[in-house]
């Protein structure tokens, strides 16, 4: 239960609200309702959170199962298995449900977790209840043990992650999906990801800099503006400043993902 914070009014948020919300946004991932425990977690704690996340997951698979079919003009990008737990589109294409796995800190719960959400069956799985203040050698040594308890043949997915340096890594481990604010967000605030590092724009060093943000880029800010001109921007609070910033975030993290594509097409190593 929580109220608006537009007009104080109260709103109820319950595993099958939100299958009925996904499955009429036509979403191409329906997300499991589920709890993501807070850092740090007494062991207590962390297992009723697991068990209220798995009692949702199976209402969630249950509400899907029912109403699966019920908006037919909308058919996803997402071919999964056809085994029970995706909407077919009349093109082949499927909505596709994906169980959430939790546990906090604890890998004992987070094999639990894991081996009970696989029971109730989904068609992909995603890692949940990090990124949420632990430190991150924690987050990968959890990310690591998780991995090795969900099926290979299916998408993992790891929510809430993470810097290009953490994508690539995470992806050599076995991850096949992720998701972050973090390119956007950083780029409202003017930090900003390049070939050679992160730059803060907001710093005074880049007020006379016509050089491009990152001359290895082919975005079309590095093609067109200067370092000094993206600072003047954000030094004069134009909302362009913003936009233009996140257009070289998300040019950035596209060309990330397009080399770690590349690697596993050749076959490198983990």
């Amino acid at each position: 239960m929580f109220r608006s914070h537009l007009d104080g009014s109260a709103h109820f948020l319950s595993p099958e609200k939100a299958m009925e919300i996904q499955i009429g946004l036509g979403a191409d991932i329906i997300m499991a309702f589920d709890e993501c425990t807070e850092y740090p977690a007494e062991a207590q704690r962390a297992r009723d959170s697991m068990e209220l996340t798995l009692r949702w997951a199976a209402r969630c698979k249950s509400y899907f199962e029912e109403h699966k079919n019920e908006v037919p003009w909308r058919s996803s990008q997402l071919s999964s298995p056809k085994d029970g737990n995706s909407k077919e589109g009349s093109d082949g294409q499927t909505q596709a449900l994906f169980g959430i796995i939790q546990g906090g800190m604890d890998r004992d719960l987070r094999r639990e977790s894991a081996e009970r959400t696989i029971d109730i069956g989904f068609p992909g799985y995603a890692i949940g209840g990090l990124s949420v203040g632990e430190p991150r050698e924690l987050t990968r040594d959890i990310v690591e043990w998780t991995l090795e308890h969900l099926p290979s043949n299916q998408p993992r997915y790891l929510m809430g992650v993470g810097t290009p340096e953490e994508i690539a890594h995470y992806a050599q481990m076995g991850v096949d999906m992720m998701d972050c604010v973090l390119p956007t967000r950083a780029a409202r605030h003017g930090l900003l990801f390049t070939s050679e590092g992160k730059i803060s724009i907001k710093q005074a060093r880049y007020a006379r800099d016509e050089n491009a943000l990152d001359p290895a880029c082919e975005c079309r800010v590095c093609q067109r503006y200067s370092r000094a001109y993206l600072r003047h921007l954000y030094a004069s609070n134009e909302l362009l400043a913003q936009v233009l910033n996140t257009v070289h975030n998300l040019h950035y993290y596209l060309a990330t993902m397009r080399t770690v594509r590349n690697w596993i097409r050749a076959g490198v190593p983990k």
